[in-house]
This record gives C-alpha cells, structure tokens and sequence, in this order.
C-alpha cells in the first residue's frame, strides 16, 4: 500500500486470496452434496426392517409426484399406461418406500387389468386388507402393513391358481431384477425365487 492507495500487485493477491476462498467454498459445498446424496441413496437400498419409515416431507421430497400421489392419497393409475403392467423379467417387487419386497415376478400373471397383477404376495403377513366402498361397489383395498402405502386392490379371480389377483399401482413398486439383487441389498430374498 503506497499512500493509501492499493498497489496493483496488493489487488493482484488480494484477488488471489478472494477467488481460493471461493472455490475452497464451493469445493466444500460440492463434497457436501455429494456425501447428502450418497447417504440418502444409502438410506434407500436394500430393505432394513429397523430403518424408520419416511416421514411424508421425506417421501414428498424422494418420490416423483405421480408414486406420492398413488401411496399417500390412494390414487390408481391409468390401466395400460404404467411402467411395469407388462414387465416380464425376474425379479422381485419392493415398496417404493420401504424398499420391502412385497411380490415376485413368478407370482405375476396377466390378468388384463393393465397393471402389474399377482396371484399373492411373497407373504399376507406383510399387508393389510381392508374395505374399500370409495366407488359404490365394494373392493378389497391392498396396502403395505410396514410403510401403510397404498398398493392397489384384491379381486376374487378363477383364472388365477390362488383363485385371487392383486391388481397393484406400478408407482408403488421399484422392481429390482434377479441379476441387480445381489448389488442391491437383497441378496437374502434370493432364494424366494430359486425355490419356486
């Protein structure tokens, strides 16, 4: 500093100092958020029957609009135009916000509801049934006993070999395939699908 005044080479380290905090800030922030998000992912895979259930401003904020709209305020999607009606691949079913699995794809038939349908779940104990008078005709109403998500109905159906179809919301469902299991976390349900 000559008189008061700053030199230019003051300004030029000053600028220095300035632009290494800056990127010393943003470097920090980027780790952060690299960290949050893998900790979230973390959060979301596999199945832990000791991890809490999201609160709803958790799931507002991990689920895309239309999987909130089906599991927290009782939606259907339109029959035919969901992402997994037609899946024919192996694997199992798990709610979307859980990460329970719920169904397998051996249980899975097309039972022309144009969404995914199951002849039962890898097990009653895991859901809940109860009475659905919501469109003036009476209907068995499905939901996950853990996380409470609404999955979609039960019918009576001579077609299938349990005499009964889950017509289920694919927003419900993240489908994990058998060869994305082991990677996942669900290396343990493997066996349901190498028994039947």
């Amino acid at each position: 500093m000559v008189g008061g005044r700053i030199t230019s080479e003051e300004k030029s380290t000053l600028s220095t100092y300035v632009g290494l905090g800056i990127v010393t800030f943003l470097a920090a922030g980027a780790v952060y958020f690299f960290l949050l998000s893998h900790q979230e992912k973390k959060e979301v895979t596999g199945f832990d029957p000791n991890r809490p259930v999201p609160n709803d401003v958790t799931l507002k904020r991990r689920l895309k609009p239309e999987q909130y709209s089906v599991v927290r305020e009782n939606k259907d999607q339109t029959a035919f135009q969901n992402e997994f009606w037609n899946n024919e691949r192996v694997g199992i079913y798990v709610d979307v916000i859980t990460g329970e699995p719920l169904f397998t794809s051996l249980d899975k038939f097309d039972g022309g509801t144009g969404r995914p349908t199951f002849t039962k779940p890898i097990s009653k104990d895991l859901l809940v049934e109860k009475t659905d008078n919501s469109i003036d005709v009476q209907r068995i109403e499905i939901r996950a006993r853990r996380s409470n998500a609404y999955l979609g109905h039960l019918f009576p159906d001579p077609t299938s070999p349990t005499g009964q179809r889950y017509a289920v919301n694919s927003a419900a469902f993240h489908f994990i395939p058998l060869e994305q299991m082991k990677e996942e976390g669900y290396e343990s349900f493997l066996p349901i699908l190498e028994k039947k």
